[in-house]
């Protein structure tokens, strides 16, 4: 097709076949007719096979599910679904492969891309879904591979072992620089409508539940890893009047310093405050300095907010602790 030349090119100015790794020249290598050998010649693939939509347009010409790839590997591939496979009967040169599905829910043949492109793929059937959903419930009766892979409805569209699949594929292969550029050149040359999917990725599993994105990985690790903690026990308190909960305070100045808490008034949880809750009989301090005594006191309390009840009279319960 015209488009190849500025919608898939690889960096080298060559053709990006995504079905195998060969070399090929724009126009000067392209072929109509199938080659018996890999690398031999490339033609235009429809991802979603045309014979699936009865080679109506627009779907037949539409650019985000066209592809230059391999003219032999193109024809092994045939009308097949993508799918997954463990036990291929033919593996092109970039490792894409043919053979019996071993994804639970259909065992028919199959074509796998490799994984570099799996994402690429599963975000055009997810446009096709979307682009195509007043006329894709009549798709599945076009042959028996659309019946495998498609719903006769406009919504969820794809069985659920093909939709899974496309969920994973999506979520495991992101959208690549080399797919924003494909998006744009479409958009600004040709099409001028965009690949929603490329643009936002979060659609997939808003939309279809499939394919949840993990957050943004963080950038640095933490800083200053280390075990300059104390961790303070104890033995709930009993009487008619059981606790409900303990405030733990701690200094590092001494016990004098650590103030008596009043009734009605919480304390906040922070470096030095710590609300354990009655049955935890644990506290932990940490961010200690190393080689450092810490004093620390304990408050029996029933209640909450304004109606908080701190024990106070008696004798308090006093700790220090060195920090190792």
């Amino acid at each position: 097709m015209e488009c190849f030349p500025t919608t898939d090119d690889n960096p080298a100015g060559k053709v990006w076949d995504m079905y195998s790794n060969c070399t090929f020249t724009f126009v000067t290598d392209q072929c109509g007719n199938v080659s018996t050998n890999e690398c031999f010649c490339y033609n235009k693939e429809h991802s979603i096979p045309a014979s699936w939509f009865a080679n109506a347009t627009p779907m037949y010409s539409d650019l985000f599910h066209i592809v230059p790839t391999d003219g032999k590997v193109n024809n092994l591939r045939s009308s097949f679904p993508f799918g997954e496979t463990s036990s291929p009967t033919f593996v092109t040169i970039n490792g894409s492969k043919l053979g019996p599905c071993s994804l639970p829910g259909y065992t028919g043949t199959i074509f796998e891309p490799i994984d570099e492109y799996k994402g690429d793929f599963a975000r055009n059937y997810f446009y096709l879904a979307t682009r195509y959903e007043n006329v894709i419930a009549g798709w599945y009766v076009n042959s028996t591979e659309a019946n495998a892979v498609l719903q006769p409805n406009n919504f969820p569209v794809f069985e659920s072992w093909f939709l899974n699949m496309l969920g994973e594929w999506h979520k495991n292969d992101p959208v690549s620089q080399k797919e924003i550029d494909r998006n744009n050149e479409i958009y600004t040359t040709y099409q001028h409508n965009r690949n929603p999917f490329i643009d936002h990725p979060e659609y997939v599993y808003s939309i279809w539940g499939v394919g949840q994105l993990m957050a943004a990985e963080p950038t640095n690790h933490a800083a200053s890893f280390s075990a300059h903690c104390i961790t303070l026990n104890w033995a709930d308190a009993t009487g008619t009047v059981a606790p409900t909960g303990y405030l733990v305070r701690m200094s590092p100045v001494g016990f004098g310093s650590i103030g008596v808490p009043g009734d009605g008034v919480p304390v906040t949880n922070d470096a030095s405050n710590k609300n354990v809750a009655s049955g935890i009989q644990k506290a932990v301090f940490g961010g200690l300095n190393p080689n450092t005594l810490y004093y620390f006191k304990i408050f029996g309390y029933t209640g909450s907010d304004a109606t908080i009840d701190y024990k106070t009279d008696g004798t308090i319960q006093q700790v220090s602790l060195q920090a190792k």
